[in-house]
């Protein structure tokens, strides 16, 4: 561990178990570990991995621990003095309180996309602003719909330049294990006013971009989708678009051969591909809906809102701790370790660690 960036995961809900198995994977990172409130199965599944459990209250929290057999490391300031850096996936709102912290112990953090731009002052998406992280003490990775748009935003900007874009977000109700959220039965504008905060978060990381966004809360808990429309300078072509999207691995161009035509087909594929969680951490856009006319681009994509922000963890973690100053060898890096962009069937581990041959898809 001594020559590797030590990372502590303070929180371990939807994101944060799924950072803390990301940084287990890189070659240049350590976990030093997982603060939990209270034992339940997310902390046996994380003591099974060998995670060492640290308790926000360990006065409270230890005869819990104690009679669930589940092992307690110490306390959640225990995990965060011997960490060089801290991811915080603490629920949205906390994460003022818990920069106090940080600040007082001396350790940069990264927050998640439910907390203010203003809190940190920076907010990071890797392909977009990667540099503007490098060294910073605190920093926000932003959520999973604006990781997506920026993603997407920054591949057409840069290859054609944007005038202008009109995104209308249709959002998942709630996450698979989020009982307490709906719609059940109702499509809901949200937020009711227009445009949606989800433009002005994509200008806190492309400031210069204009963007108009809406939103619409649906009932499912899958995904999100997204219908984009942009009028950018000049007159690409189809073909031409395509192109500028093949450049990321990130943006995952869904061939139409595949028949996938859901949200469902996208998930049940991240499943039978063996991904852990079936997660899909790449835009996944409906190449059949790619149209170019004029200086009009548009298409549909659908981003998975559990998953999508993790690369930009563990990227932001490399830009923060000055571990990599080129952002396209970091993200490559990440990419390879998580097996973004490639749909090779797993088995243990992502097709490049467990070394797997298998024939290229024809995409």
């Amino acid at each position: 561990m001594a020559d590797k960036v030590k990372v502590a995961l303070n929180g371990y809900g939807t994101i944060g178990k799924r950072v803390a198995d990301a940084v287990a994977l890189q070659d240049d990172m350590a976990l030093v570990g997982i603060a939990k409130t209270k034992p339940d199965y997310e902390a046996f599944v994380a003591a099974g991995k060998g995670y060492d459990i640290y308790a926000v209250d360990p006065v409270k929290a230890e005869s819990k621990f104690k009679a669930a057999g589940i092992p307690m490391a110490g306390s959640s300031k225990d995990m965060i003095k011997k960490a060089d850096i801290v991811v915080d996936a603490a629920p949205s709102g906390i994460g003022a309180e818990n920069k106090k912290i940080y600040d007082k112990m001396g350790k940069p953090a990264i927050f998640q996309g439910g907390e203010k731009h203003e809190m940190t002052g920076t907010s990071f998406n890797a392909a977009a602003n990667y540099d503007e992280a490098i060294g910073k003490d605190f920093v926000r990775v932003v959520s999973c719909n604006t990781s997506a748009l920026c993603r997407l935003v920054y591949a057409i900007d840069t290859a054609f330049g944007i005038k202008n874009a009109l995104v209308t977000l249709v959002r998942r109700g709630g996450d698979p294990d989020d009982i307490k959220r709906g719609p059940i039965n109702a499509i809901v504008p949200d937020p009711i006013t227009l445009p949606s905060h989800h433009g002005p978060d994509v200008q806190t990381v492309l400031p210069h971009i204009r963007i108009s966004t809406a939103a619409l809360k649906v009932p499912t808990t899958l995904m999100h989708t997204h219908s984009v429309h942009f009028s950018v300078d000049g007159t690409p072509t189809r073909d031409q678009v395509l192109n500028a999207l093949k450049k990321w691995r990130r943006l995952w161009l869904i061939p139409g051969w595949f028949n996938i035509k859901s949200t469902g087909d996208i998930m049940e594929m991240g499943r039978v591909l063996g991904r852990p969680k079936g997660d899909m951490m790449e835009n996944c856009i409906y190449e059949d809906s790619v149209s170019a006319d004029g200086d009009s681009i548009e298409l549909f994509q659908a981003v998975h809102q559990e998953s999508d922000v993790i690369p930009e963890n563990i990227d932001c973690i490399r830009a923060m701790m000055g571990m990599e100053k080129d952002k396209k060898k970091s993200m490559d890096r990440t990419d390879r370790s998580l097996g973004i962009g490639d749909f090779k069937p797993w088995k243990v581990a992502p097709p490049s660690k467990a070394g797997k041959v298998s024939v290229e898809l024809p995409m």
